[in-house]
Parts: C-alpha cells; structure tokens; sequence
C-alpha cells in the first residue's frame, strides 16, 4: 500500500500545479512573458528536485552508476514530454484559459492517453479482446469530465 501513498502524493502535488503555476506567472507582473519567467523557475525547481534529490537518494541507496542507452533515452522523452506539458499549460493559460478549466481537461484527458499508449505499448495478454467494457467505460467517462468541467465551469 506504500505506493498508494506515492500516488496520492503526486494527486495532490499536480493538483496544486497548475493554480501556483498560474499564481506564480501573474505575480511575475509581466503581462506579456510572466508565464516564461515563472516556467523557468519550474525548470530550476525540477532541477533541484529531480536532479539532486535523485542523487542524493541513489547515493544513499547504493546504486550503481550504469546509465543503458535504452533507459537514458525514454527516461530523457519521458522529461521532454512532460516539459512539453507544462509549456503546453503556461500556452493555454496565455490564451486566457483558466486553470480551473485548462488542468481538468489535462487531468481528464492526460488519463486517457495515458490508458490508450500504456495499453498499445504493452498489451494485455489476449490482445484487445482482453480489454474489458469497464476500462473503455472509464475512458468515455474521463473525456465527459473534460467536457462537463469546461461547459459547466465556475462563472460561465
């Protein structure tokens, strides 16, 4: 059950993304690059955070300092993708989308190409047949979240 902690950690940590994302680009008070200024210290957050905090926890977990090719580079996509995320929400939030509406369609939509790729790239024993109605059903009900949260959303 430890990893269900991990997982309700990074609930809650994304969950607050996207609004100090937003918060932190206004505080910048620069209309027209605050959202740039504010990623750049989300690039120097992740640094600290994934760089040295990954170092100190293999250096105390005695890892061994082997990097395969293979994991360096879908380690290294999985990072760009995830930039391409953030950079992606500071667009959004750019062109006047609120993060109220722009993170619920990221975190409804994110689960749904997450479901369709994991599944692709490693596929069920028994192929799709193996794919069961509930898990289609969770991805139909995901994309109506999106689409509730930003028909309905606060003040419209």
């Amino acid at each position: 059950m430890t990893w269900l902690i991990f997982a309700l950690l990074t609930v809650a940590s994304w969950g607050l993304y996207g609004v100090l994302l937003h918060t932190g680009q206004l505080a910048m008070t620069d209309p027209e690059n605050g959202r740039y200024k504010a990623f750049l210290f989300v690039g120097l957050a992740y640094l600290l955070t994934a760089v040295f905090g990954s170092l100190v926890v293999l250096y105390f977990n005695g890892a061994n300092w082997a990097y395969p090719a293979r994991g360096v580079l879908w380690s290294t996509a999985a990072g760009i993708a995830g930039a391409i995320g953030a950079l992606g929400v500071l667009l959004a939030f750019g062109a006047k989308g609120s993060p109220t509406v722009v993170m619920s369609i990221v975190f409804a939509g994110a689960p749904i190409v997450n479901a369709v790729f994991a599944t692709l790239a490693h596929p069920p024993a028994g192929g799709w047949a193996a794919v069961r109605w509930p898990f289609v059903l969770g991805i139909v009900l995901a994309a109506l979240g999106g689409c509730l949260v930003t028909f309905f959303r606060p003040g419209n």
